[in-house]
Parts: structure tokens; sequence; C-alpha cells
């Protein structure tokens, strides 16, 4: 196999040894508060500020946090956001339209001043004879929001910092880092803010629902990762004596977790934080069992508040074991540093990661990871202070949508320009047979979220082909043609009432290509 062409090649992460770890706070500045509508009341319990510890009428300031970083994720979310809240709100104006004589025209100048794009005219030409096709319009715009939005963020360098990260990466002793998330749409934006890490340093990201991995594809990944180290020496060289990480996702709900916690484990906190343990424990037996001496990998789980965008750690011990006991729960150590100065604040990190390692009991575990797991977990706590004040400044510590609130399925590939809570649902798959799991707690979303309102699911099947390879592109579009006729085929009864519209496109594996349509047909 020929790597040598491999996007991403060519970055050059080599460490330095005066290189401080990524993320441990930046110079302060000032962040706006946003105040948004709650989706569904809160009781005076749950609205109080789980996180936020100092006076009355004092914003909370924690020193590691990176305000810079925050201002520029706000902005991202607000445009994203409010560019797909705002469809339902100009059809209803559009759809009040539909039987004045210059319909069309009209109709088109409102979608392009608030929508940034033309409706297909042959559905407004059709409103005469039987009324406003309102699911085809609303299940085209989600479509056409999609490509807008995407080819806007290009333009933004979703890859600034990678070098940084994997070098930080290789200082921690990992030359590669794969992560698995749930699948729900509220851990949509693990990397870029919960975790604060940029797109291009993780090797892998692939959601499945309740994190269950493909233990077999991850196995493969591993295997093509080992063969450009061998290859090429790439970031690494085969002797360099680093490790494969593999990161396990789940999620709980403080304010609901008997409801809105992880819907593929029934809302059952330590069942998901157990299974998603199973499914990494069998990633690295399976690796051990098929490749032998030398070909361990490391392996950590972290939980998801969904409701704040807290972590909670679970820290490994000496032999790389885990217990669900044995945790640094993010929350409290942002109450415990929100006053501190910024080194006594780094300071309790890394004693917060020691006192979890020497526990006893349940959590118990064989002594404390190796310095390069304790530098990341403790980067990685530094990083989600940020994120944590971030749901502080603009929601009150707690975020009004503390349940389900995606705005599409995403099917096969994810869309690399989007990584924002609650904005899609994301359910990987090259079948629908295999991934029937995923594609059926994506669809009981959408029917409380739209079908029960009239609405389409609006599904995005998305694949990436290598344009290397010839005729890659091909088999791309021609299985997002099967996906499609597929899913159609499994919730016949949505497609036959027009309430599940599937839009499909293409993209090269080139860092910054551009989305391509595919068409319903081949003609």
């Amino acid at each position: 196999m020929n790597t040598r062409n491999r996007p991403g090649r060519m970055i050059s992460p080599q460490p330095t040894a005066s290189r401080p770890p990524y993320g441990l706070g930046t110079p302060a500045g000032a962040l706006q508060a946003r105040p948004r509508p709650a989706v569904f009341a809160l009781n005076a319990e749950t609205m109080s500020n789980p996180a936020c510890v100092t006076d009355t009428g004092r914003p909370c300031r924690h020193p590691l946090t990176n305000e810079v970083e925050n201002q520029r994720l706000l902005a991202h979310e607000v445009s994203i956001k409010n560019a797909f809240d705002a469809i339902v709100p100009v059809l209803k104006r559009i759809a009040g339209l539909q039987h004045e004589a210059d319909f069309i025209e009209r109709a088109q100048a409102i979608a392009g001043e608030q929508l940034g794009f033309e409706l297909p005219v042959q559905i407004l030409a059709d409103a005469w004879v039987t009324d406003l096709d309102m699911p085809a319009l609303y299940g085209e715009c989600v479509m056409r929001t999609l490509r807008l939005m995407a080819d806007r963020a290009q333009a933004r360098h979703p890859h600034q910092g990678t070098d940084e990260v994997v070098a930080f990466f290789l200082d921690s002793g990992y030359h590669a880092v794969d992560i698995s998330p749930c699948s729900d749409g509220r851990l949509k934006g693990l990397l870029r803010y919960i975790l604060r890490l940029p797109d291009g340093a993780v090797r892998s990201s692939k959601a499945y629902a309740g994190a269950m991995f493909d233990v077999d594809a991850n196995v493969k990944r591993w295997v093509e990762t080992e063969l450009m180290r061998f290859r090429e020496g790439r970031p690494v060289t085969a002797d360099a004596g680093t490790r494969y990480l593999k990161i396990g996702v789940y999620h709980t709900s403080s304010s609901n977790p008997t409801h809105e916690g992880c819907a593929a484990h029934g809302s059952n906190e330590i069942r998901a934080g157990e299974k998603a343990l199973e499914r990494l424990r069998e990633f690295r037996q399976a690796i051990e069992n098929s490749f032998c001496c030398g070909a361990s990998v490391d392996i950590l789980l972290i939980g998801v508040d969904t409701d704040t965008d807290a972590i909670k750690v679970h820290v490994p011990d000496a032999d790389g074991e885990m217990s669900l006991y044995r945790t640094v729960d993010n929350l409290v150590l942002y109450r415990q540093t929100v006053n501190d100065d910024e080194n006594t604040a780094r300071l309790k990190v890394y004693q917060a990661i020691l006192a979890a390692s020497a526990q006893d009991g349940w959590g118990g575990g064989n002594g404390e990871p190796h310095e390069g797991m304790r530098r990341l977990i403790a980067t990685l706590l530094i990083n989600n202070l940020s994120q944590i004040e971030y749901v502080c400044s603009n929601w009150g510590g707690r975020y009004p949508d503390i349940g389900h609130a995606e705005r599409f399925i995403n099917v096969g590939d994810g869309f690399e320009e989007f990584q924002l809570r609650n904005l899609a649902y994301f359910a990987h798959l090259h079948t629908v047979e295999e991934g029937a799991p995923d594609m059926d707690v994506g669809i009981k979303i959408f029917r409380k979220l739209n079908i029960s309102h009239g609405l389409p699911a609006p599904v995005a099947i998305h694949y990436r082909y290598d344009s290397r390879v010839p005729g890659c592109r091909e088999r791309t579009v021609e299985r997002c043609r099967r996906v499609k006729s597929a899913i159609e085929a499994r919730y016949a009864d949505l497609t036959q009432k027009d309430l599940l519209v599937c839009g499909m496109t293409v993209q090269d594996k080139r860092p910054g290509s551009s989305i391509e349509l595919v068409e319903a047909d081949a003609a």
C-alpha cells in the first residue's frame, strides 16, 4: 500500500522540549453573554447555575479559560444555528403568499434575503394546483442550508492548531488518537467545543449509538496507522516507543438522568459507562491477540454531562485499567478552582488526578497512570474548563435545550465543517442493515422533533472518496444512492407520507475539499 500521498502527511509535528501542554490557559478577554430562550420550562432547582460559585451578580471568570476562543466559538455557533432556525419562520411567511399573483418572485426574494439561496422553482410553480408542498420545501431548505454553511465554514481554516496538538500528543507518548463518542447530537461538538481539539489532530472520530463502536473496523484503522509508520515514519517511526490511544465517550444528563441520558442505553449512566468500557477493552484485547508483543494500545473512558458539557475522566491505573468509580469530575474541579489564581488552579488539576489514583474501595487501582497519560488527562480537563465557562457565560451554566434538538440526521461520514451541539444526529454506517440500530434511534428522535409536527425528518447522506483512487468517486456516489434507497425502504411508512427527505453529497478526503451534490438518480 502506498501511503506517501496520504492527506495530512505533510504535517510536521516534531515536539520541542520547551513546548507546554496544549490548552493551559490564555490571556483574559471579554466574553459577551448571549441569553437564549429555553426550549421548555425548567424548574427553579435546575435553573440554578451548577458550576459558578462566585458572588451573586459577579460573572464567572476561571483563570485557565481561553476567552478569545470562547468568543470565536460562540460566533460560529450563533451563525450556524441561526441559519437553520430561520427556515421555519421564512417558510411560514412564504406559505402565506402562495396564492398571490407574483408568488414565485416574492418567495424567491424572501428566501434569497433571509436564507441566502433560492428555492426550487418547480415546487413553487406547482403551488397553485394543490397548495405548496411544505414537507418537500422544508427538506430542500435544510439540505441547501447545510451546504451553504459548510462552504462558509471551509473559509475559516478548521484545521488551525493541528501541528501543535499532534506535537503535544507525541510529547505524551501517542502517535495517534482515535475517539468514538455516542452518536447523540448533543455530543456533536465534542472535539471542537467540549475537548477543544482541532479536527486534524485526531486520527479518527466516528460516532456510534451508545458509543458501541465497531471493533473490527477500529482494528483495521489501527493496522492502517501502523502501516503508515512502517512505510513513511509518519508521524513517527515504528520503533519510537509511542502508542495508539483509543478514547470512548458516553454521556448523561445531570438535570434529568433517567430520561435525557443516552437513549441507546435507556438513559442509564452506569450501563452506558460499562458498555463503553467493555468495548474499549475488547478493542485492546483484539490488538494484543492479533499482533502479539509490542502491539499494546492505551484506552481512556470519558463521560460528558450534556447539560453543562462538563467531562468526567476515568483515570487509568498503572496497568491501564479503568473503573467507573475512579474519576475526576471536571464540574467539581471548576467549582474548586474558579476563584484561584492560574498557577494554583493548574496545580489543583494535577492533584485531582493523583487523588483519583490514590482512592481505594470500588475505585481502587494499581497505582498511577504513566506520565504521558497524566499530562493528557490534565490538558483535556483544562481545555474543558473553558467549555464549562462557555456554558456559564452564555446559558447560566446549563443549556436550555437539555434534550434533543437536532436539525437533521447525518448518515455515512460526518461533516467535519459541522461540530456543533444538537445540530445533527450522526449515524455512521456502510449499509443500513449494519447501522440499523443507529438509524432507528435517529428516526425515533425525529418522530418527536419533526414528524409529530408534520415536518419531515431530513437525512443528509454524506460519504467521502479518495480522488487518487480510480473510480472511487463513482463508487461512492453509487453507495449514496444505495443507502438512500435502503433508508426509504426501511422507513416506508414515512416515505409514503413525504415525511422523510434524503439529500446526498460526496466529498474528497483531501482537507478543504468542497461538498458535491449528488442527484437523486443516475440521469
